[in-house]
């Protein structure tokens, strides 16, 4: 018989994480790395292992994660957004709350500007010159 699964998506900036929750030891996986081939950044590491943290739940759960687009730490915010969603589907009774109060269910919306016509970048326009 099949393991039980948690699946979600984390999003943050351009990056987009798919995330599974699998019943394991605590290893997670990045794109068929392991999170020490993945990222180099040992915060980034620190990041990713919070919610199992504020949750109480290290080494209860392996990580499978699929993640696209964007920077490391980009792709590290929506892992750690993918693994709290992901947490709350296992037990949101108990999860939710804990993870609300920490901030980590919310969508980071922060995304670059889009460029406007007449200037150089999103803001930036041409340097003016009286003369």
């Amino acid at each position: 018989m099949a393991k039980k699964q948690f699946a979600a998506t984390g999003r943050r900036k351009s990056s987009v994480a798919r995330v599974r929750l699998i019943p394991g030891k605590g290893e997670i996986t990045v794109n068929k790395k392991s999170l020490d081939e993945y990222f180099g950044s040992e915060i980034q590491k620190r990041e990713l292992r919070r919610p199992f943290e504020i949750v109480g739940s290290e080494g209860k759960f392996d990580v499978i994660a699929t993640v696209r687009g964007g920077g490391f730490t980009g792709q590290a915010g929506a892992l750690r957004h993918g693994i709290s969603r992901a947490l709350i589907e296992a037990d949101e009774d108990n999860n939710r709350p804990l993870l609300k109060a920490a901030g980590f269910l919310t969508r980071d919306p922060r995304m670059k500007e889009r460029k406007k016509y007449g200037l150089k970048k999103a803001r930036r326009a041409s340097q003016f010159s009286k003369r």
